[in-house]
C-alpha cells in the first residue's frame, strides 16, 4: 500500500505545436481549476454536518432532543470551538445582565457528553492555573534576596 501512495502520478496531455513553459503553465492551471470545480461540486452534493451556533428555528427544525442550560458565564467562545469539534449545535439567549440560556442539540448523547466534559475540564484547568503576576512577583522576590558572589577569580579554568 505504501508503494501505491508513493507512486501516484498525474497524466496530463497537452497538445500544441511547440511545447513551451507558458503552455505547460496554462495546462497545469486548467487542471487545477478543474480539480477545484470538482471539489466544489462534491461539497454541494454532500454538505458536511457542522456544529456551532445556529438560530433557534434551525435548532428546532432538526430531529433529536433539545436540551436547555442556564449559565452566568459569558465566555462561550471557548465552548464554540469544542462544539464545532463534536458537532454540537447550540443557540444562545441573553436573559439579563450576565445571565444566558443556552439550548443544545447533538447528533448523539455521547457527543454532547464528551463536549461538556472537555469544556468543563478546560474551565477547571484555567481556574486552577496560578496567576502570571503572582509567579512574576515570586521570582522578583527571589532575585532580590539572591546572594550574588561578585569576587573575581584569577584562576584559569581548563
Amino acid at each position: 500500500m505504501q508503494e501505491e501512495v508513493e507512486n501516484r502520478t498525474i497524466s496530463l496531455i497537452i497538445s500544441g505545436s511547440k511545447f513551451t513553459g507558458r503552455l505547460l503553465k496554462a495546462g497545469i492551471s486548467k487542471y487545477l481549476a478543474h480539480r477545484k470545480e470538482v471539489k466544489a461540486q462534491r461539497s454541494r452534493d454532500h454538505p458536511e454536518a457542522h456544529g456551532g451556533e445556529v438560530t433557534m428555528a434551525e435548532l428546532q427544525a432538526q430531529k433529536g432532543d433539545l436540551r436547555r442550560l442556564d449559565i452566568s458565564d459569558s465566555s462561550l467562545k471557548e465552548f464554540d470551538r469544542i462544539a464545532r469539534q463534536y458537532e454540537v449545535k447550540y443557540s444562545v439567549y441573553k436573559l439579563g445582565k450576565g445571565k444566558y440560556q443556552v439550548f443544545f442539540k447533538a447528533p448523539s448523547e455521547e457527543a454532547m457528553t464528551a463536549a461538556f466534559e472537555k469544556y468543563s475540564a478546560k474551565k477547571l484547568e484555567k481556574a486552577n492555573r496560578p496567576s502570571v503576576l503572582k509567579k512574576l512577583n515570586q521570582f522578583k522576590e527571589l532575585v532580590k534576596n539572591a546572594v550574588v558572589d561578585r569576587t573575581k577569580r584569577k584562576e584559569l579554568e581548563r
